[in-house]
């Protein structure tokens, strides 16, 4: 058992993830963001990303040797075999960062923001609970279109790479309705924040 209860944190892409997660921060919750993890990852130097570039090829690097994310990520939505290769070099790395982060964790709780928790839910089996936003897959691709570079038929591969709604609220002990408007979220965060830490005080040893 870790000393913290740990909290996962997901959701479907532009579920509102980051702006859950934001206000947890805001509120002195550690959180540890697998996204962020990945980020550094495959940073010039890393060997994550030196497995990449043997694995794709060079032409996934820019000139000056970073990832060129665009390409990857158009190459990866558009075939779920490429996309589970990069999965397998990634994967085993972000999951030992997080347990690292989460072992070393002296709070009374933290948020391990896992966007594809669901998809690697057996790596996870050490987390306490399972926190999900929610929107609808409407929402999600009128959001996704909205971002630079995402244009409609690579947001409707953006979805249909990730699991069905259905499996991630079926995992989780509460769920976030992130379609109204971000205002909302304060009052939520700050329901489950008291939530939590009263289950992280309870726990044996505490």
């Amino acid at each position: 058992m870790l000393s913290a209860l740990a909290v996962a944190l997901t959701g479907g892409i532009a579920s509102g993830k980051s702006a859950t997660a934001q206000r947890f921060a805001q509120l002195g919750v550690p959180v540890f963001d697998a996204d962020r993890i990945a980020h550094d990852l495959v940073q010039p130097g890393q060997s994550a990303l030196a497995e990449i570039g043997a694995v794709f090829g060079t032409q996934m690097l820019q000139p000056d040797g970073a990832l060129d994310r665009a390409r990857l990520r158009a190459r990866v939505f558009a075939d779920a075999g490429e996309r589970r290769r990069l999965e397998s070099i990634l994967h085993p790395r972000v999951h030992a960062v997080l347990l690292a982060q989460a072992r070393a964790c002296t709070a009374t709780y933290c948020i391990l923001a896992i966007p594809l928790l669901v998809e690697c839910r057996d790596d996870y089996t050490w987390v306490d609970r399972v926190l999900t936003t929610d929107v609808p897959r409407a929402v999600q691709l009128a959001r996704l279109t909205h971002r630079p570079g995402i244009h409609a038929t690579l947001a409707e591969q953006m979805l249909a790479a990730q699991a069905p709604r259905e499996q991630r609220l079926a995992l989780a002990q509460d769920v976030i309705d992130n379609t109204g408007p971000l205002e909302a979220l304060d009052s939520t965060v700050a329901r489950l924040h008291a939530i939590y830490a009263a289950l992280a005080q309870a726990r044996p040893g505490k």
